[in-house]
């Protein structure tokens, strides 16, 4: 679910964006979130010379996402104060509240690091115009594939505990296992829950995934019959935001 809630009191929003990006001109933004198990939208606009602006209240801080038609452009968190959005074509940026800003300096940092990731391709590709022993190559970008990796594990694994207990901990969290083919224990999870706090585990998305993944664990096990009707894997709805994945790919 794109809404992860955390307070029950009504907070005043203010967005206001920027875009160099001349296709996105005369489009409507639309800024929705799930509320009573649906896709709501809560304000919309036109890019007009490059500005767009939404505002409104909500109930609770949230997760939400901005669209443009069905396309989920970005995530970002409703919450009180004034946010500023700039969209170009290398880069999607959110700044002005705390958790905003949290939330967009954590996706820069792994975006830097799917670069890392990117720029491995390309010494592959020049090492062989150059007629270098691919052997010796192989191996230094093994090494390094592994070190960006385990970056990327902490950088991932340390966020998410670090705010079990705001609306950045479980967000995270569902970016991550939007990406899975469907609910899983994999190891990191099993450690990240040996870590979580109340907060993290009783939080709507977090509660649904564990039951879905311990359920499918079960029927592996044979501990359980699958259900008649198979179900849409939790993260495959239309409504999810981008993954930080997704975050490092330009716009268009």
């Amino acid at each position: 679910m794109t809404v992860l809630t955390c307070t029950s009191c009504s907070k005043s929003f203010e967005v206001q964006g920027t875009s160099n990006i001349s296709t996105l001109d005369g489009r409507m933004l639309y800024l929705k979130t799930v509320k009573d198990g649906k896709l709501k939208s809560i304000d919309s606009c036109e890019v007009v010379h490059g500005q767009f602006k939404f505002s409104g209240a909500t109930d609770s801080v949230c997760m939400a996402t901005i669209f443009m038609d069905e396309e989920s452009v970005m995530p970002i968190v409703l919450e009180e104060g004034k946010i500023s959005i700039q969209l170009n074509n290398t880069k999607q940026n959110c700044t002005g509240t705390e958790l905003n800003d949290k939330l967009f300096q954590f996706i820069d940092n792994y975006n830097k690091l799917q670069s890392q990731y990117s720029d491995l391709s390309h010494r592959e590709n020049q090492a062989i115009m150059d007629g270098e022993d691919m052997n010796a190559v192989y191996k230094s970008i093994t090494a390094d594939a592994e070190r960006i990796a385990m970056e990327q594990d902490k950088l991932i694994t340390g966020f998410i505990c670090d705010n079990f207990d705001n609306i950045l901990g479980p967000g995270v969290f569902m970016m991550i296992t939007s990406g899975y083919e469907y609910p899983e224990l994999t190891p990191w999870i099993e450690d990240i829950m040996s870590k979580a706090t109340d907060t993290f585990k009783t939080n709507s998305y977090v509660k649904d995934y564990m039951d879905a993944a311990q359920r499918n664990q079960n029927i592996m096990n044979g501990m359980e019959t699958p259900a008649p009707q198979p179900q849409a894997p939790i993260g495959t709805s239309d409504v999810m935001p981008p993954t930080p994945a997704e975050m490092a790919a330009p716009a268009e």
